[in-house]
C-alpha cells in the first residue's frame, strides 16, 4: 500500500508590524495612516494655542499669542519625532528645542518693547522676575521679556508631556488632561480683567472632541472574536452593560453641575493678582512740592526740551504734569502712590461725561531735571523710550532706574476739559472712597479753620467754595522768589497771617497751592496738589516754568485746577480787610473795670516817714543787678544751645541703623555748609553738595593762612557715595561704613569751622539755626 502524499497547509505572511490592518484584515494604505496619526497631534497644538489666545486677551498686542502658538507647534512636533526614539531620550531633545525657542522668544520680545542690554543679560532679568511681573504688571501686559517667559516654557512643557502620553502610550484622553490645565491656568489669571471666553472655549471643546472621534491609526481589533457563541454574547452583554452605566454617570454628573455651571457664567471671577503686592519702587520724589523754592531761585536752569507732535490746535499747549499729591500729614505733602511695572500701554480709563478729551502726543528729552518721576501730559496712555512704572490711582509715571541727562521718550496721553457748564452746580463726593483727600491732619491752626469756616459759610455751593477760596489768595498775597519754602500747618499760618513787612501774606505757587488744599479740605472739598510745569508746545522748560496748582474732585466731572495766583497787575488788598481772627481774650480796653464801693470818709494816706532809711536799694544796685542778671540768662541760653547741638549731633551720628547715621552725617555737611554763608538747594544731587563743598573749603583757607586742610576732596566724594547707596540701595548700609561717613563728616566740620574768625568759631558752636532748620 502506498503512503498517502503529506499534506501541505499554506501560511499565510504575517503583516508588518507597522502596516495596520484594516476592518476587512487588510492593510492600511500610507494615505490612511497619515490620515489617522494627524488629527490627534493637531488637535494637541490647537489646544494649546487657545491657551495662548485666551492668556493673550490682556496683552497689549498677539506677540505673546505668537510665541506660544510656535511653542505648542515645536514642542508637539519634537514629540511626534521622537515616537521611535527611547522615551528616556525624548526629554533632553524636547528642553534642548525648548531653550532655543525661548531664546528666540526673549530675544524677539526684547526687540518689540525697545529694551537694552544683550541676550545674556536679558534672559537673567526675566528668569529672575517673570513671575512676579506677570502677575503685577499693569494691563494691557506689555510683551516683554519677563511677561512672556513663563507662557512660553509652560506652552512647550505642556506639549512635550500630552504628546508622550496622548501619541506614544495612545492615551488620548488622558493626554488632553495637560492641555486642559493650562486652559483653566489662563482662564484663572486672566480672571475678571477681560470678557467671558465663550468662543475660545467652544473652540477648545470641538477640537478635542475631533481628536476624540477619530479613530486610532491601528483598527481596534474584536473582544469576541474567536470565542465560543455563549460566552462571545454573555461577554458583549457585560460590555453593554458597563457603556450604559458609564452614559448614565456621565448624564447624572452633567445634570448636577449644569445648574452649578450655568449660575457661574455670570458671575465676576476671581482676581488673583488682588493676592500678589505689587513691588514697591522706591522714590526720592514723595515731595516735589519742595524743589518749587530752589527751582525759583534758578529760573534759566534748563530742566526739559519738549516736542509736540500732534495735539489739538485750538485747545492751546498743554500742562506738563510732574506729580499728583494726595496726602499731607500736617508737615508735608506726599504722592503716596503704589506703583506698578507697566509697558508701553497703559490702562485706558473712561473719561468724565461731558468732558472733551484732545490726543496729545509729545516727545520729551530730559535735561537737568533730576530724581525719578517722568513728567507728562495728563492722562498718558502710552509710553514709548522708556520703561515706566505707573500709579493709577494718580496718574504718575516714575522710571524706576531714575531720570538722566539725554533720556528721550515719546508720550501719548488724552487731555480732558471738563464742561464747565457742570460744575458750578455740581456736588462734592463724600465717603470711604475719597476719605484720602478729605482728611484733614491734626493740628491745624485755629485761623486756618476760621479762614475756611467764613468762606464756606459765604459760599454754599462746593464750586462758589473753591473759587471763593481762589479769589481770596488771588487778591490778597504776593508772587516772590526768594520767600522761605516750606508747608507745614505754622509755614501755613505764616504765609497766610504773618505781617506783610516781616516776610508774612508772600510765597511762591508752593505756598498758594498748600494753602488752597488745606483750606478746601477744612471747607469740606476733596483737594490735592499738583506738580508740574506751564503749559508748553515747543521749546525748552526751564526752572521757573515749575509751579504748583490746587485741583478739587466733583461728583461727574472729575478733577478740576483752580488757579490762585495773583494777577501780575494787581496790588494785593490787605487781609485784615476781609478777615480779622476773633481774638480768644477781650483787650485791655474792653475788660470792665471792678466796681469800688464808696466810704464815708476815706482813709487818709500815711505820708513817708522821713526819719527812716531809704526804701530800697540804691540805683547803683538796680543797674548792677540787673546787668548780672542778663549776663547770666545770656550765659545760661549760650550753654542751653550748645547743650542742644551737641545733643542734635550725637542724635545724627551715634543712634538709628547705619542708613540713618549716614543721612545724619550728611546733614552735618550740609549745617556746615548753611553755617559757613553757603546755603544748599533741594533740588541739588549729592555730587553738586559735594562740589559745592570742596570749594566752600578751598575758599574758607585761602582766607587764612594756606595751609592744608584736613578733609581733602576725595573724602567729600566717598560721603557723597555712601549718601547715595543709603538712597538707591536701601538696607544694605554696614556700621563701618556708618562709622566712616562720621569721621568723614566731623572732619569735613572741623576743618570749615577751623577756617571761620574767632568770634565766628564762637557762635558756630551755638548758632541756633541747625536745631530749626527742617531735617
Amino acid at each position: 500500500m502506498g503512503r498517502d502524499p503529506p499534506v501541505v497547509t499554506a501560511t499565510p505572511p504575517r503583516p508588518a508590524v507597522d502596516a495596520p490592518a484594516g476592518p476587512d484584515g487588510g492593510h492600511v494604505g500610507v494615505p490612511a495612516r497619515v490620515l489617522r496619526a494627524v488629527p490627534v497631534p493637531l488637535a494637541l497644538i490647537a489646544m494649546i494655542a487657545l491657551a495662548g489666545v485666551v492668556l493673550g486677551r490682556v496683552y497689549a498686542d498677539p506677540l505673546l499669542t505668537r510665541l506660544t502658538a510656535g511653542a505648542a507647534v515645536g514642542s508637539v512636533l519634537v514629540g511626534v519625532a521622537a515616537r521611535r526614539l527611547p522615551s528616556w531620550l525624548v526629554a533632553p531633545l524636547s528642553v534642548a528645542a525648548l531653550t532655543g525657542w525661548t531664546l528666540l522668544s526673549l530675544r524677539l520680545a526684547a526687540s518689540h518693547a525697545a529694551l537694552p542690554g544683550g541676550l545674556g543679560e536679558v534672559a537673567a532679568d526675566a528668569a529672575r522676575n517673570a513671575i512676579p511681573r506677570l502677575l503685577t504688571a499693569m494691563i494691557p501686559v506689555e510683551p516683554a521679556p519677563d511677561t512672556v517667559l513663563v507662557p512660553v516654557v509652560a506652552a512647550w512643557l505642556t506639549g512635550l508631556a500630552a504628546a508622550e502620553v496622548a501619541l506614544r502610550a495612545g492615551r488620548v484622553l488622558l493626554g488632553y488632561l495637560p492641555p486642559v490645565l493650562l486652559y483653566a491656568g489662563a482662564l484663572y489669571v486672566v480672571g475678571p480683567n477681560a470678557g467671558p471666553a465663550v468662543g475660545p472655549t467652544v473652540v477648545f471643546a470641538a477640537v478635542a472632541a475631533v481628536g476624540l472621534a477619530v479613530p486610532a491609526g491601528r483598527a481596534a481589533a474584536d473582544p469576541v472574536a474567536g470565542l465560543a457563541p455563549a460566552v462571545r454574547a454573555a461577554v458583549r452583554l457585560r460590555l453593554l452593560a458597563a457603556s450604559a452605566a458609564g452614559v448614565t454617570v456621565v448624564v447624572a454628573l452633567a445634570a448636577l453641575l449644569a445648574p452649578v455651571v450655568a449660575g457661574q457664567v455670570d458671575a465676576r471671577p476671581v482676581d488673583p493678582r488682588r493676592y500678589v503686592e505689587p513691588p514697591q519702587v522706591e522714590s526720592l520724589d514723595e515731595n516735589p512740592l519742595i524743589r518749587i523754592s530752589g527751582w525759583a531761585l534758578n529760573p534759566d536752569q534748563k530742566l526739559l526740551d519738549v516736542r509736540t507732535e500732534a495735539g489739538a490746535a485750538d485747545a492751546g499747549p498743554p500742562r506738563i504734569r510732574l506729580a499728583v499729591l494726595s496726602d499731607y500729614d500736617g508737615v508735608t505733602w506726599r504722592v503716596g502712590a503704589t506703583y506698578r511695572n507697566a509697558g508701553r500701554i497703559l490702562p485706558a480709563g473712561e473719561p468724565a461725561p461731558g468732558a472733551t478729551t484732545d490726543p496729545v502726543r509729545q516727545e520729551i528729552t530730559v535735561a537737568d531735571l533730576t530724581g525719578k518721576l517722568l513728567p507728562a501730559v495728563p492722562t498718558p496712555r502710552e509710553v514709548t523710550g522708556a520703561r515706566v512704572a505707573y500709579d493709577p490711582a494718580t496718574g504718575t509715571l516714575i522710571r524706576p532706574e531714575g531720570l538722566a541727562p539725554g533720556l528721550r521718550y515719546t508720550v501719548a496721553s488724552v487731555r480732558e476739559r471738563p464742561d464747565m457748564n457742570l460744575i458750578s452746580t455740581a456736588n462734592v463726593p463724600a465717603g470711604d472712597a475719597v476719605a484720602r483727600v478729605l482728611r484733614v491732619a491734626d493740628g491745624a491752626p485755629e485761623q486756618l479753620r476760621r479762614l475756611a469756616t467764613q468762606l464756606a459759610e459765604e459760599n454754599g455751593a462746593p464750586y462758589a467754595r473753591a473759587t471763593a477760596i481762589a479769589d481770596f489768595l488771588a487778591e490778597h498775597y504776593r508772587v516772590t522768589a526768594d520767600a522761605p519754602s516750606g508747608h507745614a500747618y505754622p509755614n501755613l499760618a505764616f504765609f497766610l497771617f504773618g505781617p506783610r513787612n516781616g516776610g508774612g501774606q508772600r510765597g511762591t505757587s508752593e505756598q498758594f497751592a498748600a494753602s488752597f488744599a488745606v483750606l478746601g479740605r477744612l471747607a469740606g472739598l476733596p483737594t490735592r496738589v499738583v506738580v508740574g510745569f506751564e503749559p508748553k508746545a515747543d521749546g525748552p522748560v526751564r526752572a521757573a516754568d515749575a509751579y504748583a496748582w490746587p485741583e478739587v474732585l466733583f461728583e461727574g466731572v472729575g478733577w478740576v485746577p483752580f488757579d490762585p495766583m495773583p494777577r501780575p497787575d494787581e496790588q494785593p488788598r490787605p487781609v485784615e480787610e476781609d478777615f480779622r481772627p476773633k481774638p480768644e481774650d477781650p483787650p485791655p480796653s474792653e475788660v470792665p473795670a471792678p466796681t469800688v464801693e464808696p466810704t464815708a470818709t476815706p482813709p487818709a494816706a500815711a505820708g513817708p516817714d522821713r526819719r527812716r532809711g531809704p526804701g530800697g536799694p540804691g540805683t547803683p544796685v538796680l543797674v548792677g543787678g540787673g546787668v548780672g542778671g542778663l549776663v547770666l540768662l545770656f550765659g545760661g541760653l549760650l550753654l542751653v544751645l550748645a547743650a542742644l547741638r551737641r545733643n542734635l549731633t550725637r542724635t545724627r551720628l551715634a543712634q538709628g541703623d547705619p542708613g540713618r547715621r549716614i543721612a545724619g552725617a550728611w546733614r552735618e555737611l550740609t549745617d556746615a555748609l548753611r553755617l559757613a554763608g553757603h546755603r544748599v538747594g533741594a533740588d541739588l544731587s549729592a555730587a553738586e553738595v559735594a562740589e559745592r563743598a570742596r570749594h566752600a573749603l578751598a575758599e574758607a583757607h585761602a582766607a587764612q593762612v594756606p595751609t592744608p586742610h584736613p578733609a581733602s576732596d576725595g573724602e567729600v566724594d566717598e560721603l557723597a557715595g555712601l549718601l547715595n547707596q543709603v538712597a538707591f540701595a536701601t538696607g544694605t548700609a554696614t556700621p563701618d561704613q556708618a562709622e566712616r561717613a562720621t569721621t568723614l563728616a566731623t572732619g569735613y566740620v572741623a576743618a570749615l569751622r577751623a577756617a571761620r574768625p574767632g568770634w565766628r568759631r564762637l557762635l558756630w558752636t551755638v548758632h541756633p539755626g541747625p536745631l530749626r532748620w527742617r531735617r
